[in-house]
Order: structure tokens, then sequence, then C-alpha cells
């Protein structure tokens, strides 16, 4: 099973791109490169596109269990801009790296488990060989809107598919 019939079988929907009121982005969501996609920071977003909460830092205005749902929610919206670029996400062949960023309050060292939140949907959409990649969840003092997670990401892909 590929990872769009994955996502259909599970009743997974992904949220539409929608950028916060004012922002203009100088680059891109997805860049590709050969048969690599260079997947640029992505936040939390609610499923008509708008930034998901809760807002703050993890370890204070954010619970860890609230922070690793966000960084599922981050996948979601990872998940949808590759899709829009790439047209499928079965061209995705692997998961190369991941560096996930978490707005940390002093003090706070759980951010491996809150990145378990993302990594756990890649690997329940595309398997363990094409799902596993290297990873890095660090701390950060604060992140853009005050988002609890940010994550981005490079994927080996196919060739466009007929």
């Amino acid at each position: 099973m590929g990872a769009d019939e994955k996502l259909a079988a599970l009743c997974i929907v992904l949220p539409p791109l929608k950028l916060p009121p004012g922002m203009v982005l100088p680059f891109p969501w997805v860049n590709v490169r050969g048969d690599r996609a260079y997947v640029s920071g992505h936040g939390p977003q609610e499923a008509d596109g708008s930034l998901a909460g809760p807002f703050g830092a993890v370890g204070e205005s954010v619970s860890p269990e609230e922070a690793r749902a966000s960084a599922r929610k981050v996948g979601l919206s990872m998940l949808s801009s590759l899709k829009r670029e790439l047209g499928s996400l079965d061209r995705i062949t692997g998961w190369c790296r991941v560096h996930g960023m978490v707005n940390s309050a002093p003090g706070f060292t759980q951010t491996p488990a809150v990145m378990n939140g993302f990594s756990d949907l890649i690997l329940e959409i595309f398997g363990p060989e094409i799902g596993r990649h290297a990873r890095t969840a660090i701390g950060v003092a604060a992140l853009p809107f005050d988002l609890p997670v940010e994550i981005e990401a490079e994927v080996m892909i196919k060739e466009r598919m007929a």
C-alpha cells in the first residue's frame, strides 16, 4: 500500500496551504533538486489550514503531550506541501533527515519525545523502510508565531510518475 492509499485508508485529510495574514515567503515550501526534495520549516496547522495551537513554550504554557500532538500536525502540514509539489506522496523513496525545533522553556529537555509525534506519523504512513530517517530534536528560545514546534526535512524522490 502506497502512502497516498495509506492516508485514505486511515481517513487522514491533509490541510490546505494557508499563510498567516500579511506573510509572504521569498522561498518555496518544497525545493526539488534532482532526486531530493528539501522541505522548508513547517508549523502545525488545523484542518482548515490555519495555524494550530496551543502556542508558547513547551514545559511552560504547552505540555509535552500537547507539543507531541503539534509535531504530528506539523507532519500532516509537511505531507500536504510534499503532495502539492510532487503530485503524489508515492514519489517519496526515502526520508533522509528531519530537523525539529521545539520552543522550549528553560530547562526543558524532552525534545526527542516531542519530535516522536512527527516521526511516528511518518513511520505509520511510509513504513520502516521508506519512513526511517536521521533526526535532530533541539530546544530553541522562540519560534515564529510562538509555535511550539517547527520541523524541516529532506526526502529522496523518484522521477515524476506517468
